[in-house]
């Protein structure tokens, strides 16, 4: 600091707040990159539809009453929560507030938390290593294709990984100022963070630990101190949510989704804690129609939302090719919800269905196909900038081992990276979108790598051939990525990012002088940015906004909608709002996935006995035949999902109750026994199976329908589900006919819609039950007459 800093900084203190503004420098590369981000998290947004329906239908709820808000009410009435905590979703139901309950309102806070995430990162980079590795940083960030799916949903990812960013921030401000009360604030917002998706934002708690204990410029006992104090605040705002659930009375509170002892705690360590980890054993008794063992009879492929392409398809791609068969593809369909422990692989492990497909455990599970191109295109520049990097900071007047600023910074990101990696080569039930965890630390040290591997290569170094080595690596790793695709364009890559390395490798031998040749390093990033970039482009001209978020070219096929983003079964409603009287409920039903579409109609209440999969243990036929008796339950419907929990109460319910008869304008179903279903008015387009589609479905029993037969996957109208006459649509790409006519442009985006509505109903692998199937209805009514 010159002579003349202090006054230059009392000066600056006098100046007004826009005086400041007008002063600052802006740096416009970010500005643009923001920009960047906005354009694809938001474009589009419009189409969301229901968004994710489980927790659209939370929000829908959760505008009814504080008491919903503070619990994470799945219905109006707060009968059952969600399975995750309430913090992401009170955002959520802000904006809902405030715009009223949409597709974009609801998606909204996850947009502004992506774009905030991308400001973080270039703020957390720029601070020790520059403007340049912050903007690479904050580009691959905004171009990683898990982060632009993710960003577009309401699910909790996004505002998790801002959250977490930002305690880093403050963890890093805690260093710089030498304030502890900003270490404070870091490991209170881990336990804020906590209450958005549970034992998750634990995963980076090892990095600020190591970073604080490397970096804080006090000693030893000092650090001990202050990160024990930091681990008190941890604690506070982590325990502040669940113990203010699990010391409340169980009858003056929603049930705890996803628990088997109905407690905050429990489903925190359990469900969505050691289970994610050793195999999913709980909560996974409801058998989703077409999954499990019977998906291998019916020949169902990859959802079309899966990162895999589906199957069946013949769009052609962008060269002309039919996209080939995904690598680790199975004949069957998604596999069984519930992992088993010891099972090698959990959920999904190495089967087909995008919504559990996980690949194999192992070291390189993260590279596979099944999840390497949603987060891994860069990865291995990152691993490869983790040495650049780190010998490029090496303080020649100190050991080779010793550490600087920067060092320390990298050994934060490490921190981050190499548990979360760990975490994903080995667990037994995750999604693939859980991976954007990585997204952060794989950006920061694949961004600041690719600045050490310039400028090394420019230096001439011993460690210049770093550069086209990774450039080289990610170029065929790429290239194996496409394939499924563009197998053309795959070569295409492949050959020049061969050709874009060889004066990559040859140069700095033979040049005298490399600081002025930029153009080859600026080439080959171009080149190996050009995949990732159309991959995170998917979801925005897709307009996707899914409840199992993933980004690739099947979404361009039509895999756009939300997870059970279909429509109400019209007749139905109608008849439950005229003879609901005074009762609590519209109706009672097996899971959330039939009662969320009846919500977010409505707004009223629907009960959703066995929560998300049907196999919570909400609620006892003791209080259900009370609920009964008193008028607060009138109809019970059988739409939803089979093998739950509730099988006492579906038994009395078909033993006591009388089945509801009800036609309707277009078509009635009905079993073979003769006894009368609710008639579904929902069009019969591909991936609905349509009341009548398949007689005796689902009627009066607690087993799936049966696949029409002919179906040929998913995605595809059952045979004789399209109306008399029309030609169901294939998927294919090809325009639909009717007769020998073809269908208008307004008719061909109306089924467009539906396609894409039915479809993304399905992305949990093989239907989500609900309104998009013939059910029966009962009345309850005259049990107690």
């Amino acid at each position: 600091m010159d002579s003349n800093e202090p006054s230059r900084v009392q000066k600056n203190e006098k100046l007004g707040f826009f005086d400041k503004l007008r002063n600052v420098k802006y740096d416009y590369w970010l500005i643009a990159i923001l920009i960047l981000a906005a354009f694809l998290y938001a474009w589009n947004i419009w189409e969301a539809g229901e968004a994710n329906s489980f927790y659209t239908s939370a929000i829908v709820s959760m505008t009814k009453s504080f008491k919903n808000f503070w619990y994470a009410s799945f219905d109006p009435a707060g009968f059952i929560t969600v399975d995750k905590p309430p913090v992401a979703l009170w955002f959520m139901t802000i904006s809902a507030k405030i715009f009223g309950v949409h597709g974009w309102s609801v998606v909204l806070p996850s947009i502004l938390f992506g774009i905030g995430s991308v400001y973080l990162i270039y703020n957390l980079v720029s601070k020790r290593f520059g403007r340049i590795p912050a903007r690479i940083s904050a580009l691959i960030m905004t171009l990683t294709p898990i982060v632009v799916a993710d960003s577009r949903t309401n699910n909790m990812d996004a505002t998790l990984v801002f959250f977490l960013l930002l305690s880093v921030w403050f963890v890093q401000k805690a260093v710089l100022k030498e304030q502890q009360r900003y270490l404070w604030i870091g490991f209170a917002l881990i336990g804020f963070s906590f209450n958005i998706k549970m034992l998750q934002a634990f995963m980076v708690l090892p990095a600020l630990y190591l970073y604080y204990w490397l970096a804080a410029k006090v000693n030893w006992k000092k650090k001990l101190l202050h990160l024990s104090i930091a681990t008190v605040f941890l604690a506070v705002f982590t325990l502040i949510w669940p113990l203010s659930v699990d010391m409340t009375n169980s009858s003056s509170r929603p049930y705890e989704g996803g628990s088997e002892t109905n407690s905050a705690l429990e489903l925190a360590f359990g469900y969505n804690g050691t289970e994610r980890l050793l195999g999913q054993t709980t909560g996974t008794g409801g058998a989703f129609p077409g999954m499990g063992s019977s998906s291998k009879k019916s020949g169902t492929k990859s959802s079309s939302n899966a990162p895999t392409p589906p199957s069946g398809s013949k769009k052609t791609s962008a060269n002309g090719n039919p996209p080939a068969k995904p690598s680790g593809s199975t004949k069957g369909g998604a596999p069984s919800m519930g992992g088993t422990k010891g099972n090698g692989g959990g959920a999904g492990a190495g089967a087909g269905g995008g919504a559990f497909n996980i690949g194999t455990a192992g070291p390189f599970r993260l590279l596979q196909k099944e999840l390497g191109p949603q987060i891994s295109w860069l990865m291995l520049l990152a691993v490869f900038g983790v040495i650049s990097s780190y010998i490029y900071y090496q303080d020649p007047k100190k050991k080779w081992y010793s550490l600087n600023s920067q060092r320390k910074e990298l050994w934060l990101w490490l921190g981050w990276m190499v548990p979360v990696a760990g975490f994903f080569s080995v667990a037994s039930f995750f999604h693939p979108y859980y991976t954007i965890m990585l997204a952060p630390a794989m950006a920061i040290l694949a961004g600041v790598g690719i600045y050490t591997m310039i400028k090394q290569w420019r230096e001439k170094s011993i460690w210049s051939m770093l550069l086209p080595i990774s450039i080289l690596a990610t170029s065929i790793l790429q290239a194996w990525y496409l394939t499924d695709y563009y197998p053309t364009l795959a070569w295409v890559l492949l050959i020049a990012g061969i050709i874009i390395s060889i004066p990559l490798f040859v140069l700095p031998w033979i040049a005298i002088r490399l600081k002025n040749k930029r153009i080859w390093p600026i080439a080959a990033l171009i080149i190996v940015m050009l995949a990732p970039t159309w991959w995170s482009l998917t979801p925005t001209l897709a307009g996707s906004s899914n409840g199992i978020p993933s980004a690739g070219p099947s979404l361009l096929s039509g895999g756009g909608g939300g997870m059970g983003d279909s429509s109400v079964d019209s007749t139905l409603l109608k008849y439950l709002e005229k003879h609901q009287d005074n009762a609590e409920y519209l109706f009672a039903t097996d899971d959330s996935s039939t009662a969320a579409p009846y919500i977010i109609k409505t707004g009223k209440a629907v009960m959703a006995m066995g929560g998300f999969n049907g196999t919570d243990n909400a609620i006892t036929l003791k209080q259900f035949k009370k609920l009964v008796k008193e008028g607060k339950i009138k109809y019970y419907y059988s739409g939803g999902k089979a093998g739950g929990n509730n099988s006492a109460i579906v038994s009395w319910i078909k033993k006591h109750a009388k089945k509801v008869t009800l036609a309707s304008s277009s078509n009635t179903a009905t079993n073979n026994s003769s006894s009368v279903t609710v008639a579904s008015e929902t069009s019969s387009t591909a991936g609905q199976a349509p009341s009548g589609a398949a007689p005796g479905s689902n009627s009066g029993s607690s087993t799936p329908p049966a696949k029409p037969s002919g179906s040929s996957g998913q995605g595809q109208a059952p045979s004789g589900a399209a109306p008399s006459g029309t030609n169901a649509p294939s998927g294919t790409g090809s325009a639909p006919t009717t007769g020998k006519k073809k269908l208008t442009k307004a008719q061909l985006k109306k089924m467009k819609k539906q396609m894409k509505k039915s479809t993304g109903a399905q992305a949990m692998g093989g239907g989500m039950g609900g309104p998009g199937q013939s059910g029966t209805l009962y009345d309850l009514s005259s049990i107690y007459k």
